[in-house]
């Protein structure tokens, strides 16, 4: 399974987690299957995310605070949203919306 914890308004993208609850979406990964052909299935739309952790690492941010406050990062340029990476079973994966920015301080 992988885990994926949204954060702020894209938890609208899980209408089947109850409120109040640890926000998680657990989904088996597909043969082959990357980050962003897994966000499509879920019907989360990438324009909306703010920032990803892939595994505690950063992997995507729309702005360079994150990189900034020294969060470990996947690649060097937190701006490449290249989402063409594997996802496999025990990933974890953490979604935050654009309202969610000020949580890297």
């Amino acid at each position: 399974m992988v885990e994926i914890r949204i954060y702020g308004k894209l938890r609208r993208y899980a209408p089947d987690i109850p409120t109040g609850s640890d926000r998680v979406i657990r989904v088996s990964s597909e043969p082959n299957e990357t980050l962003e052909a897994l966000l499509t299935r879920l019907n989360i739309p990438v324009e909306k995310i703010y920032s990803i952790f892939f595994n505690s690492k950063l992997l995507a941010a729309r702005s360079g605070m994150a990189s900034m406050v020294g969060y470990p990062q996947i690649r060097k340029n937190p701006y490449n949203w290249d989402l063409n990476i594997a996802v496999k079973s025990a990933d974890r994966i953490g979604l935050f919306g654009r309202e969610m920015a000020a949580l890297v301080v």
